[in-house]
C-alpha cells in the first residue's frame, strides 16, 4: 500500500508539537540545573520560564497572543508572582500607554490624517524606493529624539498601510517591500529616543542614577545632555538605514500602481483631530509642571476625538489590533518579575565581571550588548535601572567615567533583537506584514552593528567635545 502523503494540516500540527515541545524540555532542564548561591529559586523558576516563553514566541508555535497570556498563568502557577502581580503589569500606566498611542493610529487612519502625512511625504521625498527609505529613516529617528518614539512609529505606520494595500500587498503574504518599511519605521525611530532628554523615560533615569551614584557631584544638563547625544542619533538613523537597506533590499526601485490623488483641504473631523492631537502634544511637554503621567493626555485626547462625534469608540475597538498589545502587556510583566525574583541583578553579576580587565572597547561593547539584552526582554528604563546600579561601580574600579557609562546606558538600550522590546516594534508588528521570525532576522544583526557603530561614534566623539 503506498503511503499517504501528510496533509498540510497534519505537518503543521506536527510542527507545532515539536516546537513546543523542545520549549518545555529546555525550561524543565534550565528548572533542574543547579541552582547558583546567588539566584533565588523565584529567579531559576523565571529563567526556566522565559526559556519556554521566548522560544514560543520566536517559533510562533502558537498565536504570540496566547503565549503573552501563558506567560502570565506561568508566573502565578511557578510562585514566581502572586496573581495579582503577575496580571497587575498588563494595565501598568506603560501598557496603557501604548494602548492609547496604538488607537491614535486607528484614528488617524479613520479620518484620513495618515493619507495625508504620506501623501505629502511622497510628494517632497518621490516614489523611488531609496531615497524615500532614507528620508524615512532619518525623520523617525530625529523626530523621535523630541517625540515618543511610539507617537511617530504609529503615525508612519498607519499612514504607510494604506499605501501597500493600493498596491495589492496584504498582510500575512510575506511581501518583502512592506516588510522592509514596516522593520525600517520602528527601528528608525526606537534608535532615536535617546537623543535629548524628551526622547523616552530612561534618559532621565539614567541622569538621576549618575546624580544618586556621585552623591550629587555629576549632574549633566538638559541642552548639554543635547550636545552629547544628539549628534550621535544622526549616526545611528544612516546605520539603521544602510544596514536594513544591505540585508532587506527590496527587489522594487519605485512604489509603483499607489494611488495617492491630492487629499484636497482638511475635512472638518480632520481638522478637529489634528488640533486634539496638537494639544495633547503640548501637554506632553508639559508633563514637568503639571505633574501628569503621560497616560492622562492621552485618554483626554481620545475623549476629544470621540465625543464630537468624528470617530466611534466601536470603530476604535474593531480595528485596534488587540493581541500586539496583550504581548507588549506581557513583556512588561515578565520584565517586572525579573527584577523582583532577582533573576536580573544575577545575569548582570554573573555576565558583566567578564569584562573586568579587558580593553576599553571590548567594556564598552559588553556594557552595550548587555543593556540591549535586557531591553529585548523588558522595557528600556527597566533595563537601566537594572544595569546602571551594577555597571557605574564596576566603571569606577575600572577607572573608566561614570558619566561615560551612564550616558551609554540608554543609548544602547534603544536597540533590541525581539519584537516585544519595545512600543514601536509592537505597533509594526500589529500591521500583520511580517512574522517575529522575519523580524529577528533582521533586528539581531542590526542590533549588534548598531552597538558597534554607537560604541566607535562615542569612544570618537565624546572626547572631541570634553566629554570623558
Amino acid at each position: 500500500m503506498a503511503e499517504i502523503a501528510s496533509t498540510p494540516q497534519e505537518i503543521s500540527a506536527k510542527s507545532i508539537i515539536i516546537k513546543a515541545a523542545i520549549a518545555l524540555v529546555l525550561g524543565i532542564l534550565v528548572m533542574l540545573l543547579p541552582r547558583p548561591d546567588n539566584l533565588t529559586p523565584e529567579g531559576q523558576r523565571l529563567l526556566a520560564l522565559l526559556t519556554v516563553v521566548v522560544i514560543l514566541w520566536v517559533t510562533e508555535a502558537v498565536p504570540i497572543g496566547v503565549t503573552a497570556l501563558l506567560a502570565g498563568a506561568g508566573l502565578i502557577l511557578l510562585n514566581i508572582q502572586t496573581a495579582q502581580s503577575a496580571w497587575a503589569p498588563f494595565a501598568s500606566p506603560a501598557v496603557m500607554f501604548v494602548l492609547m498611542i496604538i488607537m491614535f493610529g486607528v484614528v488617524l487612519s479613520e479620518v484620513g490624517l495618515a493619507n495625508r502625512v504620506v501623501y505629502y511625504l511622497i510628494k517632497f521625498a518621490g516614489i523611488k524606493i531609496k531615497r524615500l527609505s532614507l528620508i524615512l529613516a532619518v525623520g523617525c529617528t530625529i523626530t523621535s529624539s523630541i517625540f515618543h518614539d511610539a507617537t511617530i512609529t504609529v503615525i508612519m505606520v498607519f499612514a504607510f498601510v494604506p499605501v501597500f494595500m493600493s498596491m495589492g500587498f496584504k498582510p500575512g503574504m510575506g511581501h518583502r517591500l512592506p516588510m522592509f518599511f514596516f522593520t525600517l519605521i520602528p527601528l528608525s525611530a526606537s534608535a532615536g529616543g535617546f537623543g535629548t532628554l524628551l526622547g523616552g523615560g530612561r534618559n532621565p533615569l539614567a541622569l538621576e542614577i549618575l546624580q544618586t551614584f556621585s552623591q550629587g557631584k555629576l549632574k549633566i544638563g538638559f541642552m548639554e545632555y543635547i550636545l552629547i547625544q544628539f549628534p550621535i542619533c544622526i549616526v545611528t538613523a544612516l546605520a539603521t538605514w544602510g544596514v536594513l537597506w544591505l540585508l532587506f533590499r527590496p527587489k522594487e526601485k519605485e512604489l509603483k500602481g499607489i494611488e495617492l490623488a491630492d487629499p484636497g483641504p482638511m475635512s472638518g473631523p480632520e481638522w478637529g483631530v489634528l488640533i486634539v492631537f496638537a494639544f495633547t502634544f503640548v501637554l506632553w511637554f508639559m508633563g514637568d509642571l503639571t505633574g501628569w503621567h503621560y497616560s492622562i493626555p492621552a485618554a483626554f485626547a481620545l475623549l476629544g476625538f470621540c465625543a464630537p462625534g468624528w470617530i466611534s469608540f466601536r470603530t476604535i475597538c474593531d480595528k485596534f489590533p488587540w493581541e500586539s498589545w496583550i504581548v507588549f502587556g506581557a513583556g512588561v510583566s515578565l520584565g517586572v518579575s525579573m527584577l523582583e525574583s532577582g533573576a536580573g541583578r544575577f545575569l548582570a553579576e554573573t555576565f558583566l565581571p567578564v569584562l573586568d580587565g579587558q580593553p576599553v572597547f571590548l567594556v564598552y561593547y559588553g556594557f552595550a550588548f548587555f543593556g540591549s539584552f535586557l531591553s529585548s526582554l523588558m522595557s528600556n528604563s527597566a533595563a537601566v535601572a537594572l544595569m546602571l546600579p551594577i555597571t557605574l561601580p564596576m566603571a569606577e574600579l575600572m577607572e573608566m567615567s561614570p558619566q561615560s557609562v551612564a550616558m551609554l546606558a540608554p543609548m544602547t538600550t534603544s536597540f533590541i533583537m525581539l519584537v516585544i522590546g519595545c512600543p514601536p516594534t509592537i505597533i509594526a508588528y500589529s500591521t500583520g506584514y511580517f512574522s517575529q521570525t522575519d523580524f529577528i532576522k533582521v533586528a539581531v544583526p542590526w542590533c549588534l552593528i548598531l552597538l558597534l557603530v554607537c560604541v566607535v561614534s562615542v569612544m570618537v566623539y565624546w572626547p572631541l567635545i570634553g566629554f570623558v
